[in-house]
């Protein structure tokens, strides 16, 4: 049995979703080893015999890897290396080789951080209510030993595989030539990229910071952060580039600029991704989160789909995915989920999908993009305060009779009686409240903003 250790310091590791702290502070070679016994014990409870690793571009990730791999193979079963890759091909190779995986990235998170997304046997969510709590527990306690044999260790490079696969998801054989602007921020989209769209004759792709590293240093690796699209937007006007895309660090994230240098929100990005599925499968779900903007689901409706509307995170999305057997979804985050991608997010096939519909038009991206961006928002606006209950307590009874309604899904969602709303949400790791507004008009969705700061700010 390995070494108990504080509730406090596992519980401040091992979060909601996957695994993420301070490399030699929070998380060290020790401390992944145990996650890994614990993991190794649950999916071979599960009828698994192996495990499939994947690593980031961060300094620390190949010895997080390799001590993982090593908690893996001391359980008895056996580990299969694909080495450096981004989430999403870490999800294919779960799903092509079917058997849980672990990908050690810190995403989108400053370089002295790092952390461990885990998934069972073809992509499928482990979240709290399905397998961290059990494996918190387990390292707390000390994860018992195994007491059969050692497992063995062999190396896979799926990254040709991974690329040819989403290749036959969609078809871009018939798009005009095109000439994209990739911002990979240093991160793993920098790996993946030239081999997904590199290797399509009508796309010339102007790179930017394509460097594998992990210090990150041009920009942090967070696209949805608007300072960190500014180098991607000026690269598009100085490019003359039909259209940008900008990865977060593990790529699993694809967000879109026009041709003006303009961002396309995530939600005009899922309606038109949406469209594009619900023309292969017509009547099919489509999932959207609460924050997404509600032209989705009156677009999904109107295509004669079902949308189906959830909590903010990749588990609940996932969830739904399997429950519903949604064709899609959409997150305003920028991670999209695809049925014929083990239901998993693949920020490559979004991007895939937006290159073949620009593609096969002969129209710029920011006309093809207005035709699903019919509302205005605000995007997320995060405010630190003491007491999160307190201040959206106060928000609701400022708005008092004017709530046409008010639902509790996630936060507080109210919506007005001309048709706006705003969505109040505490962080589940930070002393943050965030706030997303959508109305009519940028007039209505900035005096909406001003109001509901005034109080959260008070």
């Amino acid at each position: 049995m390995t070494v108990a250790r504080s509730a406090e310091s596992v519980q401040a590791v091992i979060k909601a979703y996957d695994v993420r702290g301070v490399v030699g502070e929070q998380i060290d070679a020790d401390f992944v080893r145990d996650v890994a016994g614990s993991f190794a014990r649950l999916m071979r409870a599960e009828g698994a015999r192996r495990i499939v690793i994947g690593h980031d571009m961060r300094d620390s990730s190949p010895a997080l890897a390799a001590a993982f791999a090593d908690g893996v193979l001391a359980q008895g079963l056996d580990v299969v290396h694909i080495g450096l890759a981004s989430t999403d091909e870490l999800y294919f190779a779960s799903g092509h080789l079917d058997c849980p995986g672990a990908m050690f990235t810190a995403s989108h998170n400053p370089a002295k951080y790092n952390g461990i997304k885990l998934c069972r046997a073809k992509a499928l969510p482990v979240g709290q209510d399905t397998g961290l709590a059990t494996i918190t527990e387990e390292v707390i306690a000390g994860v018992p030993a195994f007491d059969g044999a050692r497992g063995t260790e062999t190396r896979e490079d799926l990254l040709q595989a991974y690329a040819d696969f989403l290749h036959k998801l969609v078809d871009l054989s018939g798009s005009r030539p095109l000439r994209i602007a990739v911002d990979a921020g240093n991160g793993m989209g920098g790996y993946t990229v030239p081999a997904v769209l590199g290797a399509l004759p009508q796309f010339t792709i102007e790179p930017l910071y394509f460097e594998l590293d992990g210090t990150f240093p041009n920009h942090e690796a967070n696209p949805l952060d608007p300072k960190n699209l500014v180098d991607l937007q000026d690269y598009v006007r100085k490019t003359g580039a039909d259209i940008g895309l900008a990865f977060d660090g593990d790529a699993d994230r694809c967000f879109v600029v026009d041709e003006k240098g303009d961002p396309v929100s995530p939600s005009a990005v899922t309606g038109l991704v949406a469209e594009r599925e619900l023309a292969k499968e017509p009547g099919a779900t489509v999932i959207h989160n609460l924050i997404t903007s509600k032209a989705v689901p009156e677009l999904v409706t109107e295509l004669g789909g079902t949308p189906v509307r959830t909590r903010v995170g990749h588990s609940f999305i996932k969830q739904e995915m399997a429950a519903t057997g949604a064709i899609f979804g959409g997150e305003h985050s920028a991670h999209y989920y695809f049925r014929d991608f083990w239901g998993a997010d693949s920020g490559m096939l979004a991007a895939l999908h937006v290159l073949a519909a620009l593609g096969e038009k002969d129209r710029p991206m920011s006309e093809l993009a207005s035709a699903y961006a019919t509302y205005a928002s605000s995007g997320e606006i995060n405010s630190t305060v003491a007491d999160a209950k307190e201040r959206t307590q106060a928000v609701l009874e400022a708005f008092g009779t004017r709530a046409k309604s008010v639902d509790r899904l996630d936060g507080v969602t109210v919506t007005l009686s001309d048709g706006a709303w705003f969505n109040l949400r505490a962080s589940n790791t930070e002393p943050l409240l965030r706030l997303n507004v959508e109305a009519r008009s940028h007039e209505e969705v900035d005096a909406l903003v001003t109001e509901i700061l005034s109080i959260v700010r008070a």
